[in-house]
């Protein structure tokens, strides 16, 4: 299914800067808004940055882009979505990766004491540091 059809199923307005959104998300490796920006300037010309801003925000609450915000960095945005994965995140050069889950099924991690709760999802980010940047 294309970026149109998945984007007019969410029950959202399909517009140029959105499906240029969303291939630009789904060939990057966790953006963030500036870089999704100028992506977006160079495949369709004018679009603010508020706009950007306000079609990810959409894309994220109608599930079709995930947003990640690990502690300290801006967020990030991905197309991959309802796997429940986690991620690691360099703490050198902020390079992140997708690591699937740590254990079991969805939400791959149930916590000792829900407290009533039915977890529907795990959000974990692991921190250290990639080989490269270790030297």
């Amino acid at each position: 299914m294309g970026d149109n059809d998945l984007i007019r199923q969410a029950g959202l307005r399909v517009t140029a800067a959105r499906v240029a959104i969303m291939r630009t998300v789904r060939e990057g490796d966790h953006l963030d808004v500036e870089a999704v920006h100028r992506s977006v300037l160079d495949r369709v010309g004018q679009v603010s940055l508020q706009a950007v801003y306000d079609s990810l925000h959409a894309l994220h609450q109608a599930g079709l882009l995930r947003k990640i915000e690990p502690m300290g960095s801006p967020a990030r945005y991905e197309a991959r979505v309802g796997d429940n994965h986690h991620h690691l995140v360099c703490r050198r050069c902020g390079a992140m990766t997708d690591v699937d889950c740590a254990t079991g099924l969805a939400p791959c991690l149930v916590p000792v004491d829900a407290a009533g709760f039915v977890v529907d999802e795990a959000d974990v980010t692991y921190w250290g540091v990639y080989p490269s940047c270790q030297r």
